[in-house]
C-alpha cells in the first residue's frame, strides 16, 4: 500500500570533524530523491571504530555549525544523549516508533560503509526498519561492488535492490538503492592530520567549524 510520503533520511557518522564531503552527499541525496529533510545523527561512542579524538558534544556542535543554514538538515542529538554504545539499528528502532509504521526512511550511506555492513550489529535487521541508500564515492564505483561484496550482503542486495526513485516511497523501508554523487575524495582522517602538522585544510569543511576548531584547539 503507497503511502505518499516523502522519505527522511538518516545520516550518521562520528562527523569527526564534519567536512563538505558529508554535506555535499547529504544535499546530493536530499535533492535526488526528494527527500522531506535529512537528520544528522553524530554517533555518541560507536563501536566500529575507536574513540573519537574530540568529545561528542564538540562534534554535535561543530554539525550544528555546518548545517544551521540549511533548513531542510535536522540535528539530532539522542546518540550523543546517550550512555553506552550507540548501535544503528537501536537508533532506527526509536525512529521507526516515533515516526510510526508508514513514514519510508532512507538510512544513508558511502559504498565504503555499505560493503562493511554484515560487520554490524543485527545488520540484517535495518532492512526491517528503513531502506538503504548508497552514495557512490571516490574509489567505489558500483562496477567494482560484486568483487568487494561479502557473499551475505550479495543476497541481500539480489533481492532489494531496486532502480526507481518511486520505489523509496511505496513501502516504509526494505529496499537498496544506489545514487551516484559528486565525487569528493574528503576524509576526516586527512583533514585530522593536516591539523596536526600545522596545516590549513580551508575550503576542505565549512569556514565556521574550522573556526570552532582553531578557538578550541581541537585535533592539535
Amino acid at each position: 500500500m503507497s503511502t505518499l510520503l516523502a522519505p527522511i533520511g538518516i545520516f550518521g557518522g562520528t562527523f569527526d570533524p564534519v567536512h563538505f564531503g558529508h554535506l555535499r552527499l547529504a544535499q546530493e541525496l536530499l535533492t535526488e530523491l526528494a527527500l522531506k529533510e535529512v537528520r544528522f545523527i553524530p554517533a555518541g561512542r560507536p563501536p566500529h571504530r575507536a574513540e573519537p579524538a574530540v568529545s561528542s558534544s564538540q562534534r554535535l556542535e561543530m554539525v550544528q555549525l555546518a548545517i544551521e543554514a540549511n533548513s531542510r538538515f535536522v540535528l539530532d542529538e539522542r546518540e550523543v544523549r546517550k550512555d553506552g554504545l550507540c548501535y544503528t539499528v537501536d537508533t532506527l528502532g526509536e525512529l521507526r516508533h516515533e515516526m510510526g509504521p508508514e513514514q519510508p526512511l532512507c538510512l544513508l550511506m558511502g559504498a565504503d560503509q555499505f560493503l562493511g555492513l554484515p560487520s554490524w550489529h543485527n545488520w540484517q535487521a535495518l532492512f526491517a526498519l528503513a531502506h538503504v541508500v548508497v552514495a557512490h564515492r571516490p574509489g567505489f564505483p558500483q562496477i567494482s561492488w560484486a568483487d568487494n561484496m561479502p557473499d551475505a550482503l550479495q543476497k541481500e542486495v539480489i533481492s532489494r535492490q531496486r532502480t526507481e526513485v518511486n520505489a523509496l516511497y511505496t513501502l516504509p523501508s526494505g529496499h537498496i538503492y544506489t545514487q551516484p554523487i559528486t565525487p569528493l575524495d574528503i576524509s576526516a582522517t586527512s583533514i585530522r592530520n593536516s591539523l596536526q602538522r600545522g596545516q590549513s585544510p580551508r575550503y576542505l569543511l565549512p569556514d565556521a567549524v574550522l573556526d570552532y576548531i582553531q578557538t578550541n584547539n581541537l585535533y592539535m
